[in-house]
């Protein structure tokens, strides 16, 4: 017990939580001060002296030599600054009256229980750095895309462990909706909440956040992440879909292109990552009317009326575009007046008259395959001449078809109106 072998276990331990090494040898050192004040009253007079290589410590108490008389009959006399000239004599009998004396401390000295004593303290001070530095390291991550692996998974949470072995929380109601993960799978989300509970910090990640759509933006989109691109607002209904409002202060480029990339291919990763979410990315603009409009896309907007300082918009479509605008289960309509800040009312606009010689994509389908048909209606395409009116590249940079299938297709449209 002479070498304290426990300060060794603390190495070992400071080695495996990535505890500055510095810091752990200032806690074991308060540690040891506490146990001399708590026995002698003061530790002014004593030395610590750590050897982390060895892993020991050692403790001399240090005295002024004065001569016996002193010792035995003078109120001064502190037997932890003094020690008697006959005393002294034992240890070294070269000293003189007036020297200073240095004598090393036996842990032995303190007993057993305070031995023990320093051991937990040195247990719970070590614990207690651990988990402040976990909350400090997480605290400056909010906002910041993480990797985790699944360790448990119940009912209400996800136990995710990073790669130094920190426990994180996914609760149910940050998950995606068609989320499932079991143990060992990797699990990719945003820091949404860090905070101390009973001494111990809480790391809560998100994948329903709209941050978290945000950084993958950022990660996909190199104009965003280099400030090229600016996202305005992110509005999510968590698994179904997306808005997101781009700007760019840069006439050159187009914020909208660049996010979707060529067919597609950077916003596809988005989508597989938050499992199929549909994403609209549209242009942001400071007028109301026509960011209502880009909102409530794929749908074709023929009016759109707000009263001044008003919050609602009313909006007028065809018929054959209100179910459009409306959206699945509503998340369109609901989606753009988060975007907007408005409360749409989709209204039926009877005076536009229906174009008779235009034809439903659907009587192509002998001409057309059905999967083309498809695409071309998820963008608001479902009739002969709303496809016309958009030419190839626009076509391509919207669909996932072909630039020579698009041109096929056109020609077999345009070929209905000669």
């Amino acid at each position: 017990m002479e070498n304290i072998n426990l300060i060794e276990s603390f190495s070992e331990f400071k080695d495996m939580k990535n505890i500055d090494r510095a810091m752990l040898m200032s806690i074991i050192e308060d540690v040891f001060r506490s146990m001399l004040i708590k026995k002698y009253g003061s530790d002014k007079n004593f030395d610590i002296i750590m050897n982390p290589d060895k892993g020991d410590v050692e403790i001399y108490k240090n005295r002024r030599i004065v001569d016996d008389e002193f010792a035995e009959d003078s109120f001064d006399f502190d037997e932890n600054k003094h020690i008697s000239y006959s005393d002294a004599q034992k240890i070294e009998p070269d000293f003189e009256i007036g020297e200073d004396v240095s004598e090393r401390v036996s842990l032995e000295d303190f007993g057993r229980r305070s031995v023990l004593s320093v051991r937990q303290n040195l247990v719970q001070k070590v614990l207690e750095l651990e988990k402040s530095e976990v909350f400090n390291k997480y605290k400056e991550k909010v906002g910041d895309v993480i990797t985790a692996e699944v360790y448990q998974v119940w009912k209400k949470e996800i136990m995710l462990i990073d790669d130094e072995g920190n426990e994180l929380l996914l609760p149910k109601t940050e998950q995606i909706p068609s989320d499932f993960f079991k143990k060992g799978d990797t699990v990719k989300a945003v820091v949404s909440k860090v905070e101390m509970k009973n001494g111990t910090p809480s790391i809560i990640v998100s994948r329903t956040s709209p941050v978290f759509l945000e950084r993958l933006f950022e990660n996909e989109v190199p104009e965003i992440f280099d400030g090229l691109i600016t996202i305005k607002k992110i509005v999510r209904e968590p698994g179904e879909r997306a808005k997101v409002a781009v700007e760019s202060y840069d006439d050159r480029i187009d914020p909208v292109g660049a996010c979707v990339g060529m067919k597609g291919s950077r916003i596809h990763g988005i989508v597989r990552e938050l499992k199929n979410e549909n994403i609209d990315v549209i242009n942001f603009t400071t007028n109301a009317s026509l960011l209502i409009q880009r909102a409530l896309s794929p749908a074709k907007i023929t009016s759109v009326k707000i009263e001044d300082g008003s919050t609602r918009a009313q909006v007028y479509l065809r018929p054959d575009q209100i179910s459009l605008a409306i959206g699945k289960g509503g998340y369109n309509i609901k989606l753009a007046g988060k975007l907007t800040g408005y409360e749409i009312d989709v209204f039926r606009d009877n005076e536009v008259e229906v174009d008779n010689e235009d034809v439903d994509l659907n009587e192509f389908a002998d001409e057309i395959e059905a999967h083309i048909i498809d695409e071309l209606k998820a963008i608001g395409c479902d009739t002969a001449k709303s496809v016309l009116e958009l030419n190839t590249e626009e076509l391509a940079r919207r669909t996932q078809l072909d630039e020579q299938v698009i041109k096929h297709v056109r020609s077999i449209l345009a070929s209905e109106f000669e």
